[in-house]
């Protein structure tokens, strides 16, 4: 069922393991010689960006963001603690000189200490612009700018200033991981059909260890980059104990459903966070795992040979948790159908967290940080919703321009709690104005899927958390009498606005199969219905005030 083109959906983030702030969980040093420190976090779906500057000096500090890596038309802010107190301005750059206050304040200052030499600096600010003098925080590589003094009194900062290009949003560094080794996990010359969609399966053994390690980067091997839709690599349950290799989803096929990792099209290399690893060996037990490989070849060449798979770097160093991926959304299985002519209808998977102890002896809290999300050629949108007590209190992740071109791993910006008992629920919306038959749930690109891969920690043995709509409730509701007259009745039905937004009210309403599975294929069935997933909130501007030290210049 997760059968998915994703680009890997191990993210690679850059945290602290000896102080993990959820909230701030990237950082850079800004400097070469160590002396500037940033560590940041966001909220794409609130619109807000957390920063934490911390700078080697007793003096004001400044921090910013410019169009080209110099002064002039840079948007910034300047702060310190001074005799009287503390000091912070939202200013900007109109020449060599001291930057100007803005009329709009936009930075909130959250906190500004100093001691043992050290100015700490935590401040939050909107991600989009919110005036004429403020540089939007884009998916893009930005130039970040810092100064600082050796007092307070907001002087030429001399040499002590630099320019570091990072991408904030997108945030990807690699991590250079002690006592690094790896394998690879590929195909072995096999002889692609000429299909149009054809998937793949290979079970092989991971490399034995007798100390658990763990894996932290994965890299894509490819050899036919043309015709390689996606790949997953799943850990199999201890009943798998001989390497397997056939057509999959036919005939026997062992149910390795555990998700370690997925690759799409358009996808690169990524790490896991310096605080997560995915474990191997040891007591994990050295198990089997299981190659899915989606060949995607439209003009159903022959002849072509492949050998494409990942790359898996491990660490005997160990990381402070073991992570894992949870597959959500709304379950691969017949029964299930978007009508043509849509401009825009939703389908939804629910996951109910309250009936994961009925699989797990000991279960958790789930520490979400990042997600891939997947739907094929006429998803649009995607949603996650999160809900407590029959409460939305928040979304997990959105994706309001999704496209089946480039299916990225996002990253949350901060670490999200998803209590036992909570409720998520992944909305997807698809287009098909240019289709005349039903789209049908299935494995083949020309079917639909509404997925959400979570990755989180501490790791589970669980395997999926989806839902399913009770196919003889709905087709009660149509009217059918059995399943071959709803078929029917899907391919003939006379598909108009009013009768696509009928159905799919219909599919809101009815009782939904809601399924549990943990690493071992055991299933916790149960039936819930679709809560109301809120707007999305528009992001306001974040409004600060000018704090200034009586022992500064008044300045501009």
């Amino acid at each position: 069922m997760v059968t998915l083109s994703l680009v890997l959906i191990l993210l690679s983030v850059q945290w602290s393991w000896a102080q993990e702030d959820p909230l701030l969980p990237f950082s850079e040093y800004l400097d070469p010689n160590h002396k500037v420190h940033l560590k940041w976090g966001f909220d794409k779906v609130k619109g807000t960006i957390l920063f934490k500057l911390t700078v080697s000096t007793s003096g004001w500090v400044g921090f910013g963001f410019s169009p080209n890596g110099g002064m002039i038309g840079a948007d910034m802010v300047i702060g310190g603690v001074g005799p009287q107190g503390s000091y912070f301005t939202d200013r900007h750059a109109v020449a060599f000189s001291k930057p100007l206050v803005d009329e709009q304040q936009n930075y909130k200052l959250l906190s500004l200490t100093e001691s043992n030499g050290k100015t700490v600096m935590k401040f939050q600010r909107s991600i989009s612009s919110c005036d004429k003098n403020d540089l939007p925080i884009t998916d893009l590589p930005m130039k970040l700018i810092y100064a600082y003094g050796l007092t307070d009194e907001i002087k030429y900062h001399s040499n002590r200033r630099g320019t570091k290009e990072l991408n904030l949003l997108k945030y990807m560094p690699q991590v250079k991981s002690p006592n690094s080794k790896h394998f690879d996990v590929t195909m072995d010359n096999f002889h692609v059909p000429a299909k149009q969609t054809y998937y793949h399966c290979k079970i092989m053994r991971a490399p034995t260890f007798d100390r658990k390690k763990h894996i932290y980067r994965m890299e894509p091997l490819l050899t036919n980059a043309h015709v390689v839709h996606h790949m997953l690599l799943y850990r199999c349950p201890p009943s798998v104990t001989k390497p397997f290799e056939e057509e999959c989803y036919v005939g026997v096929d062992p149910k390795c459903s555990e998700a370690v990792a997925v690759w799409g099209m358009g996808g690169g290399a990524f790490e896991l966070p310096e605080v997560a690893g995915l474990p191997i060996g040891g007591r994990v037990g050295n198990l089997f795992y299981k190659l899915e490989v989606h060949y995607n070849n439209p003009q159903k060449t022959a002849g072509q040979v492949d050998n494409s798979g990942m790359r898996l770097f491990y660490t005997s160093e160990l990381r402070q948790h073991d992570a894992g991926v949870l597959t959500t959304g709304l379950a691969v299985l017949p029964g299930y159908a978007i009508p043509p002519k849509a401009k825009s209808f939703l389908t939804y998977g629910l996951c109910d967290t309250a009936y994961i102890p009925e699989v797990l002896k000991k279960p958790t809290d789930l520490q979400v940080f990042s997600a891939g999300l997947h739907t094929h050629l006429a998803g649009r949108k995607v949603k996650v919703g999160h809900f407590r007590e029959g409460k939305q209190i928040d979304f997990l992740v959105v994706d309001e321009n999704y496209s089946f071109e480039y299916q990225h791993a996002i990253n949350f910006g901060k670490t999200k709690t998803v209590k036992l008992g909570d409720k998520l629920l992944v909305e997807c919306t698809y287009n098909t104005e240019n289709r005349n038959k039903p789209t049908w749930g299935g494995l083949s690109t020309t079917d639909e899927m509404c997925l959400a891969f979570l990755l989180y920690y501490p790791v589970m043995n669980l395997s999926s958390c989806t839902s399913l709509p009770n196919l003889t409730t709905l087709m009660t509701k149509m009217g059918a009498k059995d399943q071959a007259a709803w078929l029917n009745m899907m391919s003939s039905k006379n598909w108009n606005d009013m009768s696509i937004n009928q159905y799919q009210q219909t599919l809101k309403r009815i009782d939904q199969l809601v399924m549990v599975k943990d690493s071992n294929n055991n299933v916790s069935n149960h039936t819930g219905l679709i809560p109301d997933l809120k707007a999305i909130p528009s992001a306001p501007c974040v409004s600060g005030r000018a704090t200034r030290s009586l022992a500064l210049p008044s300045g501009p």
